[in-house]
């Protein structure tokens, strides 16, 4: 174990690491790099290209592409073959290429934990040591370091010596406020005594040996997060879950064609590569190629217009389906700092001279303690009372002290006189107040009543002393009253939780603070908290978190528990974090952002990085999910209605006809000029409507669409056969095969195109707008429709010109399907929820 090093008195450990006070020497230094390795934290290795294609061949829709492919080149139909196989090729570099862009950018983001230290070295052992900066890297088991207000905490140290010591280890822990550690020379176990790398001082000054580095600390450990395979995404599901009905569908298509020719037209095995060609018409095949470009351009969007960085493609669709997202409050909602909020009398009135007294304290305490800089109180306090305490002389001051939970400043007051201010918790500062009976308890009820409505509370007392008297240890003062703190405000929160509410998300507050303060912080940001619940409430109730706004006191393992029960729930989770302690939440979530500040593992195990904790980035990276989602939804219900109808016409047709109703070489030009059209949903812009809600894609309604509207698809087909056949030239025009072949390819690729234009996402007006790519790519289909068949390539295709009356009673087939379709869309969205 790493941490049995600091475990034992002090002399122990440093009887353990071979180490002292005075540090190491060069030498010993020197030979302890060799055998012990550089202090850096282990690089994670990135896939390789060959492997990163491989992993995309995962996609059922690719893998079944490819297959068919193989079917095609094993029945010599060369061109089918061919164009399946380079769809499987473009899908797989797109995924590949855009994933390895995301790495690209994230590897810029590596930083180290801290640049240099302060260590003890001596280049011989009888010499005095003398601090010196040295680099991380190069840091030991057994190094003597000394740390300040603002260092990072380079390896996992135990401490020697410490005075005032607070330090902030969030990034490991999730706790928000400093932690008061000190050097307590005992052999019991006490985390109290150690630091851990990627912690910082808040405060305070120590001097500590270290007893673990590199791949041996605290925080390397949570880096070796096993890459366990995460649970598929919202979209991962979605996809899978409309891939797996329509694959049965393509499995049993080639078999039913063939047993039916055989039993009623008595054609056999040469009708395979029609039944192929059949079981390819029914597949998406644009769909890895249209997904995968969607999402990378809305990921490459993203980095462009708002530096975030989209390391996974589905999770962009992911964050479009998100209906909750889970975030923590600090740095979030909240900056990590205090602003006063009010000043009281003893009374529980505003009086501004308790500010200005406790602004006083904390004006000499950091000229005379000589700290760098103030704390996150006196800093607040300094800013709302403004320039005050330099009217004063200061004699002396105390800084505050984690276990006297009080600071003391002494400044010159009247003739032979000196006033005594005294700051910190309420009980600690009325322990040394004269109080009459039963002031004490009233005095602590307000402090108590001010905490429980989420303020941190600060009293202040004073008293004039003797110029010369003892005052460090000052009783009998005069409680002058509190002054309470709230957490300041992220500036751009409320107006972003606001957009997240209007696009459907509800925001969970997922935080180890007091319940009282999460619940504070979500009302000033006009958030309804509704009932604050702890995570052990959450954990005993079997209606788990949907209903609570806010979840308090959580550890890292609540946090995961929390999502997880949401998932289980049915929603589609995102969740923001940060630190080391939010990894098991984020590889829960079905997307897990973080910040390119957040400590590594975390980055590394997130699968979107915002530039900065920023909700208004998730909701421009929502509002792009949103829009990738919408145009893969359009692509599917095009596809998938048009593409039924077609495969059912098709298999009645040749059942009905003595003729296959196309010949293979057109089924592949047409879903050719098809597919080659509905690239363009990659580069529309969804109607508004598409983007107000989580966008999910919901297999059964998908499946459903694809139905209904399939059959009027199919319906249309077979009208124009009917008017082929009998309305025209009588029963023997269907044996003019070159001239069926052709009317039916030009209606085929008009209906499409109709289809195309009407069933767009969210467009209830799309007919009205201007064309857009789609509404241009749906033109030029219908002219391919209408010039190809009497053209050269036509005839080399077996198809010919068509008398003009061919293009009449089809053109009033095709007006009726089009006035069917759009009232069959309006009906559709009226049944919308």
């Amino acid at each position: 174990m790493a941490s049995e090093p600091a475990e034992g008195t002090t002399l122990e450990v440093l009887r353990r690491l071979v180490s002292g006070p005075r540090g190491l020497t060069d030498t010993e230094a020197a030979s302890r790099l060799d055998a012990c390795g550089e202090n850096t934290l282990p690089d994670r290795r990135t896939p390789s290209w060959p492997r990163r294609c491989a992993r995309a061949l995962r996609d059922p829709f690719t893998a079944v592409l490819l297959c068919l492919g193989l079917v095609s080149a094993a029945v010599a139909s060369w061109g089918t073959a061919v164009v399946i196989l380079a769809l499987v090729a473009v899908s797989c570099v797109l995924r590949a290429s855009g994933e390895h862009r995301a790495d690209r950018s994230l590897a810029a983001l590596r930083e180290l934990v801290a640049g240099t230290a302060t260590v003890l070295r001596r280049t011989d052992p009888v010499e005095q040591p003398d601090p010196r900066e040295v680099p991380v890297a190069e840091l030991v088991p057994g190094d003597v370091l000394r740390l300040g207000p603002g260092d990072l905490v380079p390896a996992d140290v135990r401490l020697l010596r410490a005075r005032g010591l607070m330090v902030q280890q969030g990034a490991l822990t999730g706790e928000s406020a400093p932690v008061a550690k000190r050097a307590a020379d005992d052999a019991d176990p006490d985390e109290s005594r150690l630091c851990f790398q990627g912690s910082t001082i808040a405060s305070g000054s120590a001097t500590a040996v270290v007893t673990a580095t590199g791949a041996a600390t605290r925080f390397a450990a949570a880096h070796r997060v096993p890459d366990a395979p995460r649970r598929g995404g919202a979209f991962d599901r979605s996809v899978h879950g409309i891939s797996w009905v329509l694959i049965r569908f393509m499995l049993l298509t080639p078999p039913l064609v063939l047993m039916a020719n055989a039993t009623l037209r008595d054609r056999g095995l040469e009708t395979l590569p029609f039944a192929v060609a059949v079981a390819v018409g029914l597949t998406p095949e644009m769909l890895p190629v249209i997904v995968t470009t969607c999402l990378a351009r809305g990921a490459a969007q993203l980095a462009r217009a708002h530096s975030v960085i989209v390391k996974r493609l589905p999770a962009l669709h992911d964050l479009g389906a998100v209906d909750v997202l889970c975030v923590d409050k600090t740095g979030t909602l909240t900056q990590d700092r205090p602003v006063v909020e009010r000043a009281l009398d003893p009374a529980g009135r505003d009086d501004p001279e308790v500010l200005r007294w406790a602004a006083v304290g904390a004006w000499w305490t950091l000229q005379l303690a000589e700290l760098p800089a103030p704390d996150a109180l006196d800093e607040a306090l300094l800013e709302a009372a403004g320039p005050v305490g330099e009217e004063y002389d200061g004699v002396d001051a105390v800084p505050f002290d984690p276990v006297r939970r009080t600071s003391t400043a002494v400044v010159r007051g009247g003739l032979g006189q000196h006033t005594v201010v005294l700051t910190g918790a309420a009980e600690a500062v009325l322990e040394r107040c004269a109080t009459a009976p039963g002031e004490r308890e009233r005095l602590l009820a307000l402090a108590a009543r001010e905490a429980d409505a989420g303020l941190r509370v600060l009293a202040v007392a004073t008293a004039d002393r003797p110029a010369g008297a003892r005052t460090a240890d000052a009783r009998g003062l005069a409680f002058r009253g509190l002054v309470t703190f709230r957490d300041a405000l992220a500036p751009t929160a409320a107006e972003a939780l606001r957009a997240l509410v209007d696009r459907g998300v509800a925001v969970k507050v997922l935080t180890g603070d007091h319940p009282a303060t999460a619940a504070r912080a979500c009302r000033d940001l006009g958030l309804d908290p509704g009932e604050v619940r702890t995570a052990a409430q959450v954990a005993d109730d079997p209606g788990g978190p949907g209903g609570s706004a806010v979840v308090a006191r959580c550890t890292p393992e609540d946090k995961a528990r929390v999502v997880t029960a949401l998932r289980a729930a049915g929603h589609t989770v995102g969740f923001l974090g940060d630190g080391v302690n939010d990894v098991a939440a984020l590889r829960a979530a079905d997307v897990g952002v973080a910040p390119r500040s957040a400590v590594g593992v975390a980055r590394e195990s997130a699968d979107v990085v915002l530039a900065d904790k920023d909700l208004t980035a998730i909701g421009h990276a929502i509002t792009a999910g949103r829009h990738a989602s919408g145009n893969i939804a359009s692509y599917l219900r095009v596809t998938l209605s048009s593409n039924l109808g077609n495969v059912v016409a098709m298999l009645a047709a040749g059942l009905l006809l003595p003729f296959l109703p196309m010949l293979p070489a057109q089924v592949l030009a047409q879903n050719l000029c098809f597919d080659a059209a509905q690239l363009a949903f990659a580069h529309d812009r969804p109607g508004a409507a598409a983007l107000r809600g989580p966008a999910v894609l919901r297999p059964r309604a998908f499946l459903r669409f694809a139905l209904g509207f399939g059959m009027l698809n199919a319906l249309a087909d077979l009208a124009t056969f009917a008017v082929l056949a009998l309305a025209l030239n009588g029963p023997d025009a269907v044996n003019d095969e070159a001239v069926f072949h052709s009317a039916w390819f030009t209606e085929n690729l008009l209906t499409q195109a109709a289809v195309m234009l009407l069933l767009r996402t969210g467009r209830r007006d799309a007919a009205v707008r201007a064309p857009g790519p789609v509404g241009l790519a749906a033109a030029g289909l219908a002219a391919v429709g209408l010039l190809l068949p009497p053209s050269p390539l036509g005839a080399a295709l077996g198809m010919t010109a068509q008398p003009a009356a061919y293009y009449l009673l089809p053109a009033a087939v095709l007006g009726l399907y089009a006035l069917a379709l759009a009232a069959a869309r309006t009906r559709h969205r009226r049944r919308q929820p």
